[in-house]
């Protein structure tokens, strides 16, 4: 499979599970509403994991731009093919974005309140305070790739973030991310999980209310992210 390829289908399979359970356990009328944040944490676990399956022999699975750059500064991964991967990643979060809505419409329908729907697609922060949003994202992301690039080094398990056993730990590290570190912000710590389902999101149509698209914090989940990934290539360089 074509490595570009392989990042928009995983990508798409990411959003269309990460997105669906918050869906599912949001909407009104959903069998799933009101499951709580542990349904959330592991399903966006499980849901990288998926992604990682189908992509991981084909391109790495980086599934997140934020990723990518790490690999890229590390010098693990070439920088000619980045906005590449960028580009896919965040059309496959744009269309498995969709799908979701695309699947839940008729729940969408049913649900009044418009910062519930807006929920399902993106995220945005429990006590608005932009500065400490950004260190939240900032951090969240720093400990996913500082983590996810000593998984690949020599006496861990080999192949890790390639697809097989190595989807496992990256599963854990995320759910363990959501449940310890997601309460402010909703862990975003990708781009491509925020950006391209808020474009979504103010695209579609909904047939009962619908609010704006919260740009005013849109910038926070991709600029904290892609800050954090840069700072722990950073520290792997230094450290290793």
């Amino acid at each position: 499979m074509n490595p570009y390829l392989a990042e928009f289908l995983g990508t798409l399979i990411l959003i269309l599970l990460g997105d669906g359970v918050c869906a599912c356990t949001s909407l009104e009328k959903s069998k799933g509403k009101g499951a709580g944040w542990a349904v959330v944490t592991f399903a966006w676990g499980f849901a990288v994991m998926c992604g990682v399956f189908v992509a991981g022999p084909y391109s790495g699975a980086h599934l997140n731009p934020a990723v990518t750059l790490a690999f890229a500064i590390t010098g693990s991964f070439g920088w000619s093919m980045v906005p590449g991967y960028v580009a896919a990643q965040l059309l496959g979060g744009f269309a498995g974005a969709v799908l979701v809505w695309a699947f839940y419409k008729d729940h969408y329908d049913a649900t009044d309140d418009p910062d519930v729907k807006l929920g399902t697609f993106c995220t945005m922060p429990a006590i608005p305070n932009r500065w400490r949003n950004l260190f939240c994202e900032f951090v969240g992301t720093w400990l996913l790739c500082f983590s996810i690039l000593m998984f690949t080094t020599e006496g861990n398990t080999p192949a890790v973030g390639t697809g097989s056993l190595g989807a496992v730990p990256v599963t854990l590290l995320i759910v363990a991310i959501g449940m310890s570190l997601g309460g402010a912000t909703g862990y975003a710590i990708n781009p491509a999980r925020d950006l391209p389902p808020r474009i979504a999101h103010a695209l579609l149509p909904m047939k009962s209310a619908k609010r704006d698209s919260g740009w005013n914090y849109g910038w926070v989940p991709v600029a904290g992210p892609l800050a954090g990934a840069a700072f722990a290539a950073l520290c792997f360089i230094l450290f290793f």
